[in-house]
């Protein structure tokens, strides 16, 4: 089965320029207009990932985004977001919590890639890897064990409950919203301030291999992959 990649386009100027790469590339490539039936066609068809092309941060397909958030069917699909630059930070506050973006203007080619990329994530995303290395970071989920140039850290519950779910999610952007429902399920006291506190501990303890946990301006973080 090809991967089947739902591209939401309104004007379509962006869905053409980048069929002929992904048909390439080996996928099926679905699209359609923002509007009230691809929530629906999203739900029927369960695309492996989403394109969003954002014209107006204040726009339909902004809203159209939040909806698949919502929505248990697909909140779990990836959804990699296309916008111009100056409406990449004002997205990225928003609640749509993208995997990824890119700004416009683009390479088809360079779009590929970050799709393949993401779709390679989300297959790792279920955490079944024991073990995560990064240079001098290891993260061994089975053991409950953080090291760094081989020297155990000693992290609190949280901070290493943070760091595991950060880790098996490598490369995706977590709102701090998200964080809350993962990590702390929501409980009762917990802000966002609460994510950016045991953050700021836990890059502390864990020195040169902070470096890894990348603050995505105005929105949350992100473990990166090099």
């Amino acid at each position: 089965m090809k991967p089947k990649i739902l591209v939401i386009d309104e004007k379509r100027n962006v869905f053409e320029s980048i069929k002929v790469e992904l048909d390439a590339a080996g996928f099926t490539v679905l699209a359609s207009a923002c509007g009230a039936k691809t929530l629906k066609r999203a739900r029927r068809v369960l695309p492996s990932l989403i394109v969003l092309e954002v014209t107006s941060p204040e726009g339909a397909a902004l809203e159209l985004g939040k909806s698949f958030r919502r929505d248990s069917a697909t909140s779990a699909i990836p959804l990699l977001l296309i916008a111009t630059a100056a409406d990449i930070d004002r997205v990225l506050g928003s609640e749509l919590a993208p995997n990824d973006f890119v700004t416009k203007p683009f390479r088809p080619p360079e779009l590929v890639l970050r799709i393949k990329e993401l779709l390679r994530r989300d297959q790792l995303r279920d955490g079944t890897a024991p073990r995560i290395r990064l240079g001098e970071l290891s993260v061994d989920i089975p053991r409950h064990e953080v090291t760094v140039n081989g020297h155990q850290i000693d992290l609190t519950a949280i901070e290493l409950k943070l760091i595991t779910l950060l880790a098996q999610r490598r490369g995706l952007v977590q709102s701090r919203d998200q964080l809350l429902r993962d990590v702390w399920e929501h409980e009762s006291f917990t802000d966002t301030r609460t994510v950016d506190t045991h953050m700021c501990r836990l890059r502390d303890k864990l020195g040169p291999a902070a470096k890894y946990i990348e603050t995505i301006r105005s929105f949350g973080y992100r473990f990166v992959e090099e």
